[in-house]
């Protein structure tokens, strides 16, 4: 198998867990970071253990040859430029959530890509989760039953203690509670419902609490979303909340149901009714993005460059329609305000 050359846009917490995961796989390996501070090469290489060539000009870091994927860890406003100046240059793109803060950006990553013939990984890494992958097997192995409704929820206090709130407060630099991290919850709503979106219907509320007095949009949001198979699913966005980061799953089937980590199903014989059996899996619990699945996203995106086809689970297509219904949730909310 070939290894490919990583180039990083954007030195930042998140930058580093994809550094360190896509090194710790055996098909790739980070040559060059690109950002708008100046960077030690030294220093920066120690702190990694790899050797990093380091750039402030976007446009001589695409230049080089040696350079197969570029992985875009910007802020949220400046991905959708650079996926497209990168597309353009023939590199293939990881690309951390939100593709852009407007369906139109989005659009115009996706003809890019057409255009170029690369390929593209979204960060909705939480489907390689061991959880959504537990989730995931119960529903295929048909133990719920047809799903006619589901929640998941995100409820993550991203305050002042927090890496991102600098600039996560601001309209224009995160977009919305569902854009910069309820976005998550979204996704996994749709990976377990398996349908597309007929409609959404979403309202959005402010904390009084000081510590999010800062932001420029509602924090809080719920959306309740009627599917085309006619399943109905809610999600909440609550990124104001004082409490344990919490990624909560409740589904409901025609022979079970599941919440969280436990099921109950009349396809397994001799379960009881009245007790919900324990699914052993790591749960999603933290925002730490050291704790991510990066590396497993990452190793599945390799392995679909050297076969020439799109990755699994997490494709532009996939990213693409959970965007489509953010932006359309967030009109909804807008709307009601």
């Amino acid at each position: 198998m070939k290894k490919y050359n990583v180039g990083i846009i954007g030195y930042s917490w998140v930058a580093g867990a994809h550094i360190d995961a896509i090194n710790k796989t055996d098909f790739a390996q980070v040559t060059a970071v690109c950002s708008s501070r100046e960077l030690n090469e030294a220093e920066l290489g120690a702190a990694h253990g790899c050797s990093l060539k380091c750039y402030t000009d976007l446009a001589l870091m695409l230049a080089d040859p040696e350079i197969n994927i570029v992985s875009i860890c910007s802020y949220p406003a400046d991905h959708a430029r650079q996926a497209i100046m990168a597309a353009k240059a023939g590199k293939h793109l990881i690309i951390e959530k939100p593709i852009a803060l407007t369906w139109d950006e989005c659009l115009e990553v996706e003809a890019a890509v057409k255009e170029a013939g690369v390929l593209v990984c979204v960060c909705f890494e939480c489907r390689f989760s061991s959880q959504l992958l537990a989730i995931k097997s119960v529903i295929d192995q048909g133990l719920l039953g047809k799903i006619h409704y589901g929640e998941v929820d995100y409820f993550h206090g991203i305050g002042p203690w927090y890496g991102q709130y600098r600039w996560n407060t601001l309209k224009d630099a995160a977009g919305s509670s569902l854009l910069t991290a309820g976005c998550h919850a979204m996704d996994a709503l749709l990976l377990c419902m398996g349908s597309e979106f007929e409609s959404v219907s979403s309202f959005a509320s402010y904390s009084e609490n000081k510590d999010f007095a800062p932001y420029e949009y509602p924090t809080s949001s719920v959306s309740i979303v009627k599917f085309k198979n006619g399943a109905v699913g809610k999600t909440a966005s609550i990124i104001d909340c004082l409490q344990p980061y919490y990624f909560h799953f409740h589904l409901v089937g025609s022979e079970g149901s599941l919440l969280d980590n436990k099921y109950y199903s009349t396809k397994v014989p001799g379960l009881d009714k009245n007790n919900w059996t324990e699914l052993p899996m790591k749960m999603l619990d933290s925002g730490d993005v050291s704790d991510h699945p990066y590396q497993a996203q990452f190793e599945a995106f390799f392995k679909a460059l050297d076969e020439g086809v799109e990755m699994p689970l997490t494709t532009l297509s996939d990213a693409l329609k959970t965007h489509e219904l953010i932006f359309a949730a967030d009109k909804s909310a807008l709307a009601k305000n």
